[in-house]
């Protein structure tokens, strides 16, 4: 079997001990396997797509400024 040095930084460890609580795995290294094992089966079968459909119309949503500093585009430019 291969050697992985790593190093943690405190966010990551504190991750780490709470997958390991979640968990109950007894020691750092099967944890950070699990981890890796995990991810990397999210990473090859689940196939990644970025939806933005849900942001259809947010525009129309928006507050409009009733006193912009610009009051038209052309403004922008003087």
């Amino acid at each position: 079997m291969a050697q992985l040095n790593i190093h943690l930084t405190p966010n990551f460890e504190r991750d780490l001990s709470r997958l390991m609580k979640v968990r109950r795995i007894k020691t750092k290294t099967e944890a950070i396997r699990v981890a890796v094992h995990e991810s990397l089966e999210k990473a090859l079968f689940i196939p990644s797509t970025v939806d933005f459909s849900n942001w259809l119309g947010l525009g129309i949503h928006a507050s409009i400024n009733k006193h912009p500093r610009f009051p038209r585009d052309d403004d922008l430019w003087k």
